[in-house]
């Protein structure tokens, strides 16, 4: 890859992929994880992903996937078996063991839908992805499928587990291999500005959240009354929102491990929601330099959420035809939900009553 090539992709001080190479290993030996390894050296894991492509003696290798066929290569994975799929954002990593099943599009959304495996894909904002392959713990090797948006943050990612068959994995990267492709990404324009609360009619607001049915025309009325999402919360406040302590989450999680309360627990990225739904048991607080966490770590999901980050929460109550659907959402420094907490419930059901007083106790 050439200077002008790599300058193109990525605003940065590097020469050459070389160079991005040997910066980025060097984060990598000093204990850093690779997104925050890219982020030392100024560039995006994506940009820093697509550095590895080609051939170089890194021990981390990356082979670039066919563009426009990511529901193809999700549907592919079922052959591999059991794998883990993790979605991240700034705050929160989410985590889940299972089979990719039941795969579907129309238009640029992605269904997943299964009791393990449980995403929604956007596939509008799937710029590139790659099949890895870097060191894992001893001597073994860790493979894995990575997407990445347009400015080279990653919207999902797939890790092959001991169980996983990895020759129906090299069969699939062979597939959609794309070698000698260069994907070029740029940095996200800023988030649009909110507008002032006085240019929202509140009073229309509050009336068609009171006459919503169905959980879904949420986005609709937002979309309506041009409002954002935290700014509904405090103009429908008291009878339909309250706010709630930035701690919430370790309390919620901990009642609800105490109390065996199942839970859906959605964490997203700009091209993916991923979603547990069940019981959560161990539940761990952590420090570590410069971070706090709350950490869920059971068997078949993992679900790690920097307490540290998190700037307000809110308990919502959603008015539908089973009844009112509560949840417990939250925000970090972005402005976005980063992760958001339900009772399991299915369509034409109405919440569990264990749900909602867990949830009315956090106020």
């Amino acid at each position: 890859m050439n200077t002008a090539t790599l300058e193109r992709q990525t605003p940065s001080t590097f020469s050459d992929a070389a160079a991005v190479r040997t910066a980025f290993a060097s984060q990598r030996a000093a204990g850093r994880r690779a997104k925050d390894a890219a982020q030392a050296i100024g560039l995006s894991e994506g940009a820093v992903v697509q550095a590895h492509t080609g051939t170089h003696d890194q021990p981390m290798q990356a082979t670039p996937l066919r563009g426009g066929q990511w529901l193809a290569v999700l549907q592919a994975l079922e052959a591999c078996g059991p794998v883990m799929a993790l979605t991240r954002n700034e705050t929160v990593v989410h985590e889940k063991d299972g089979i990719y099943r039941n795969l579907t599009q129309e238009g640029p959304i992605g269904l997943c839908v299964n009791p393990d495996i449980d995403l929604r894909l956007f596939f509008m904002h799937w710029h590139a992805g790659y099949a890895v392959t870097e060191p894992g713990r001893g001597d073994s090797t860790a493979h894995s499928l990575q997407f990445f948006d347009a400015a080279g943050v990653a919207v999902h990612k797939v890790y092959a587990r001991p169980a996983t068959d990895l020759t129906a994995w090299q069969s699939l990267v062979e597939r959609f291999a794309d070698v000698g492709a260069v994907h070029g990404f740029t940095p996200a324009a800023p988030r649009a500005a909110v507008a002032p609360d006085a240019s929202i009619d509140a009073a229309g607001l509050r009336a068609a959240w009171a006459a919503m049915q169905d959980t879904h025309e949420f986005f609709g009325m937002l979309k309506k009354f041009g409002c954002e999402r935290q700014q509904s919360f405090r103009l429908t406040q008291g009878a339909f929102c309250q706010p709630l302590a930035t701690t919430v989450v370790t309390t919620l999680l901990q009642r609800a491990a105490e109390a065996a309360t199942p839970l859906m627990v959605f964490a997203g990225s700009k091209g993916c929601i991923q979603i547990h739904s069940g019981a959560v048991q161990r539940i761990v607080p952590m420090d570590t330099p410069g971070a706090q966490w709350i950490n869920v770590l059971d068997p078949g999901f993992n679900l790690h959420l920097r307490t540290d980050r998190v700037l307000s929460a809110w308990l919502v109550r959603k008015p539908t035809a089973d009844g009112v659907v509560t949840s417990v959402e939250v925000f970090d420094d972005t402005g976005e939900v980063v992760a958001m907490f339900f009772g399991v419930r299915k369509p034409g059901e109405p919440e569990l009553q264990s749900w909602r007083d867990l949830a009315e106790s956090l106020q």
